[in-house]
């Protein structure tokens, strides 16, 4: 697989693929194009690249990291957050490795 690989556009929902997983961690890419996403309540470490694209999350206390591309996050768990905006041109390519 390569990373940069698209779906057929348009995209009316993210794409989401596991590229692997175990019992301790699991390695995701996502595309999104312009979706958002309710609030996220996880009981993972999530460690997000943002491979391309623009992003914006949004914490429950109201703090807001903009994100281009090869920028990075660590978002602990129960650290509640939603992606309030991501670009459709160019697509967001995430890589996301949760532990």
């Amino acid at each position: 697989m390569n990373i940069y690989e698209m779906p057929p556009l348009p995209l009316t929902e993210e794409v989401m693929t596991i590229l692997t997983e175990n019992e301790n961690i699991r390695i995701e890419r996502i595309i999104s194009a312009g979706q958002v996403s309710d609030w996220y309540d996880q009981d993972e470490t999530e460690f997000v690249i943002l491979l391309e694209g623009n992003a914006v999350i949004e914490y429950e206390n109201s703090k807001t990291v903009s994100m281009s591309k090869g920028d990075t996050l660590l978002i602990n768990p129960h650290e509640r957050h939603k992606v309030s905006y991501t670009s459709s041109e160019p697509l967001c390519v995430w890589l996301c490795v949760f532990y």
